[in-house]
């Protein structure tokens, strides 16, 4: 009886509709851009971050290995 109540609540939730459609239409466009910057300047902007993010990450680490091989022999 708890499973069939457990599944009714999670049916009778708002349905939400489906955007794959959608989607279809626009990663299949032939407008010679990559896949993960066909959604326009949204994706844009996450592009530029994620790459921001790990270039610094990358520069941090090379100064932490750089300084770590430099350490003062007492």
């Amino acid at each position: 009886a708890t499973r069939l109540q457990s599944l009714r609540c999670f049916t009778t939730g708002r349905q939400m509709e489906s955007k794959v459609s959608e989607y279809q239409k626009i990663f299949q466009a032939n407008n010679e851009l990559p896949v993960h910057l066909k959604r326009g300047t949204s994706d844009m902007v996450m592009y530029r971050a994620t790459m921001a993010i790990a270039t610094f990450a990358t520069c941090y680490a090379l100064y932490h290995i750089y300084h770590l091989g430099r350490i003062k022999k007492h």
